[in-house]
């Protein structure tokens, strides 16, 4: 598969070692998790979702281990409805940015468990991914290339500047997909 994620940031990961990959990840998900948490809130039954979701994310940040248990993590993470397989596919926008979403995570958590750079190349190729995609739908859009310089923020090793970057970065794709809802997404 060919991924979307730069080779010098590869290479990066490669270079950096656990921790390293762990703060990409990290990154990584906590750009993609307003996508998750906000389009699934106030969905009847999703409340421990949601909760392990944001929990997920919080944990992935304590870059300097890895998490206790990671592997059980991505089998719940694995049952949630957004990476189950669907005969119909996922057409409604909220869908297809909540899966991304999760996807994300899944490989997030998995890189952080393993410090597999491939899972975590596959965590970064997942966001690139949604970011193209949603270019592709905004008039304008910029988001891919801002993910491709979030995510080669990394060889700065500078955590609380990636963090504070990802956050403000999640809330604006947020409210970019947001604003793509037909109606009765909205609700």
């Amino acid at each position: 598969m060919e991924t979307l994620v730069q080779g010098a940031v590869a290479e990066a990961l490669r270079n950096g070692g656990d921790e390293a990959i762990r703060l990409y990840v990290a990154a990584c998900a906590e750009r993609m998790a307003p996508l998750f948490v906000g389009l699934r809130a106030g969905e009847p039954g999703r409340e421990a979702d949601l909760d392990f979701y944001a929990e997920s994310v919080r944990d992935l940040w304590h870059a300097d281990r890895p998490l206790a248990d990671a592997a059980e993590g991505v089998r719940r993470l694995e049952r949630f409805q957004e990476l189950q397989p669907n005969e119909e596919g996922i057409t409604g926008v909220a869908d297809t940015y909540a899966f991304f979403a999760a996807l994300c995570l899944r490989y997030a958590m998995l890189a952080h468990g393993s410090g597999s750079v491939d899972d975590a190349v596959s965590c970064g190729h997942t966001a690139l991914t949604a970011m193209g995609m949603l270019d592709q739908n905004v008039p304008g859009a910029r988001f891919l290339a801002e993910e491709q310089g979030l995510q080669s923020l990394l060889p700065s090793g500078d955590a609380w500047r990636l963090w504070d970057a990802s956050v403000v970065a999640g809330r604006e794709r947020f409210r970019t997909v947001v604003g793509r809802l037909p109606c009765q997404e909205c609700s």
